[in-house]
């Protein structure tokens, strides 16, 4: 197994998170569907937030892009820390995982607006 270390942006509770993954070959075809988990930690139990293509937070950008969108809702329910996620392609049988993990940072703001009131 290769790990390999990526700067990226924070998730910041209560405010959309969007991060575009690219691809080096051709892998994203239009038809292409995917599905994912987010979890506290790669071996939590629980998971913290759904992603799919049909509900809008796996989009396909274009064959050799995809962009993960975690809507303010969502980022409201997770507390400081990392969470853990990777992505699925469902739409081949059997469904093939897309070979990676990302485990990103999670920060609470300072300015927090209406979606991210009580916390």
């Amino acid at each position: 197994m290769t790990t390999s270390l990526q700067e990226g942006p924070v998730i910041l509770i209560g405010y959309e998170y969007r991060l575009q993954l690219q691809a080096e070959a051709d892998l994203f075809p239009e038809d292409a569907s995917f599905a994912g988990q987010v979890r506290s930690a790669i071996s939590a139990a629980t998971v913290v937030a759904e992603l799919s293509s049909a509900a809008g937070s796996v989009l396909r950008v274009d064959v050799r892009t995809l962009e993960i969108v975690l809507a303010p809702e969502v980022t409201a329910n997770l507390v400081p820390g990392m969470v853990a996620l990777d992505l699925v392609r469902t739409d081949l049988s059997p469904d093939r995982h897309l070979g990676f993990v990302l485990e990103v940072p999670v920060a609470l703001p300072v300015t927090r607006l209406p979606v991210a009131e009580g916390l």
